[in-house]
């Protein structure tokens, strides 16, 4: 297929840029850009990058001077954007001295995201990308900045990744006297949302997004965290302990594992599985093997979703059967999980001290998609803008997901389809569900793929992907390998050979 005459051309500024020497590190600190003060540009030589001590700006307590060790020399500069009054964007763009790719990678982050993400420069770094973080207008992981912060929380919405992507791509065109021909997000849980509210509000942003686990429907996720929380935490008699957790896990494994035609521990496709949790409810007392009724209603509540109790309507989906050795996260107490709980105590009521027994699942529900107004959540299916300028966008989700429901990824896709009929989206959106896989990596299922390579392919050479391989390990060792597929189809064993092979299997529709 022809290059179009603009793209030919792009590439091959981009291939001249790559091929000459980069501008002086030190001379971008005087580099003016609109809304925004250069505070560091610096040439940081290989090998000796020291993040900021642990808890600081994503740095993380594993993550020493000693995870960082291989990185080559690069240009490293630190920005704080102002797009209002109140904002305090703080951004860091790295920028390799040599062998540059001639892209941009745009990452992301997770929870509040009030941080910058330095694991991901790094990794993106390796790969020869010019690269940018934002703590998205604050520090630290709760969402107390947004009590009356509106700008901050717009900021936090998806102004500050805007701006940073801008002000990022003007740096790189300057350190290297010529623009990335191409762009790439990726992102998983916040970041896989802002990835998505990226190519709905700005679709000229990035060529490319990976959107992983996505909270893009943040008010409804919210929501279904309280709804577990009260479930499980409102009425001690409903409280399920760990112990339990694995005793659900292995009847629902006992029940559903084989309908693959695998055996294995995880479930290829757990809307498959019928397991009814009144089958562990105990005869006549409480025991280590069996449910209390008022337990087994809570654990019909997990699975189940959450709704409105008025109307009956579907406020967000239920965790997937298979996901039970998980379930402390929004189970276990003695609080709602931290993320969602902000978000009412924070920005839906203003009030420090909320309890999320009050929460009313129609009235405050309401309330709370009032005050969001599209602001954070990002559902919008119509991605013309971005699909027509050539745009793709990859999304996988782990069907074990603890904190995000795996059925909001296969909604929102499906809502894409219909609103942009299924010929078109297949044109630039694949979705990839992978078995056993926890919220954004770990679990029992192979979690370990990658998904940046498989866009590259896509949006550079026209080869959309027909799967992804993903592995699995244990100390260290590879010890499963599985094809992940583009949803609705799964993978499904070829009948011969061990099935901890990838090449036995095959993609299939269910």
């Amino acid at each position: 297929m022809p290059i179009a005459l603009p793209i030919f051309a792009a590439l091959t500024l981009s291939l001249f840029a790559q091929n000459a020497p980069p501008a002086s590190c030190e001379r971008l600190g005087s580099l003016a850009l609109p809304g925004a003060t250069i505070t560091r540009a610096e040439l940081v030589p290989a090998g000796t990058f020291a993040p900021p001590s642990a808890g600081a700006a994503g740095a993380g307590g594993a993550n020493t001077a000693r995870a960082f060790a291989d990185l080559p020399a690069f240009c490293r500069v630190a920005l704080t954007l102002t797009p209002s009054a109140d904002s305090d964007i703080k951004v860091e763009v790295w920028m390799p001295s040599s062998g540059w790719n001639g892209k941009f990678l745009g990452v992301g982050n997770g929870g509040w995201s009030g941080a910058i993400v330095y694991p991901a420069l790094a990794a993106a770094l390796r790969r020869g990308y010019a690269t940018a973080s934002t703590d998205t207008g604050h520090e630290g992981g709760s969402g107390r900045f947004a009590l009356g912060h509106p700008e901050k929380l717009t900021d936090f919405a998806y102004r500050a990744v805007h701006e940073m992507t801008v002000r990022a791509k003007a740096i790189v065109t300057s350190f290297y006297s010529g623009a990335p021909h191409l762009s790439y997000w990726q992102g998983c849980s916040s970041g896989g949302k802002q990835g998505l509210k990226e190519a709905q509000r700005f679709p000229d942003d990035y060529n490319g997004i990976v959107a992983g686990a996505p909270a893009n429907y943040w008010t409804h996720l919210s929501a279904q965290a309280i709804w577990v929380a009260q479930a499980t935490l409102k009425d001690p008699a409903s409280f399920i302990t760990p112990a339990q957790y694995a005793l659900i896990n292995k009847a629902v494994v006992d029940a559903c594992d084989a309908l693959d035609g695998v055996k294995d521990g995880a479930l290829e496709n757990p809307a498959q599985c019928r397991f009814d949790p009144k089958v562990l409810q105990c005869a006549d007392q409480d025991g280590p093997t069996c449910l209390t009724k008022a337990q087994v209603a809570a654990v019909s509540r997990i699975y189940g979703p959450a709704t409105n109790p008025r109307t009956g309507a579907v406020i967000f989906p239920g965790l997937a059967a298979g996901s039970e050795l998980g379930w402390g996260a929004l189970a276990g107490g003695p609080k709602p999980l931290s993320i969602s709980d902000d978000h009412f105590k924070y920005v839906v009521f203003a009030d420090p001290d909320w309890d999320f027994r009050t929460f009313d699942f129609d009235r405050d529900l309401e309330k709370t998609d009032q005050i969001d107004g599209g602001r954070i959540n990002a559902t919008d299916p119509d991605l013309r803008a971005f699909a027509g300028r050539g745009g793709k966008l990859l999304m996988y989700h782990g069907w074990n997901d603890q904190l995000i429901a795996p059925q909001n990824s296969i909604d929102y896709y499906g809502s894409v389809t219909r609103t942009m009929g299924a010929e078109s989206a297949g044109k630039f959106l694949r979705l990839f569900m992978a078995p056993g896989m926890r919220h954004c990596g770990g679990g029992i299922g192979p979690d370990t793929f990658d998904m940046l390579s498989a866009l590259e392919q896509w949006v550079e050479q026209g080869t959309a992907p027909a799967q992804v391989t993903a592995s699995h390990s244990t100390a260290g060792k590879i010890d499963r390998t599985r094809p992940l597929c583009p949803y609705p189809q799964v993978a499904q064993y070829r009948g011969a050979g061990s099935t901890d092979e990838a090449a036995n299997f095959i993609c299939k529709a269910p």
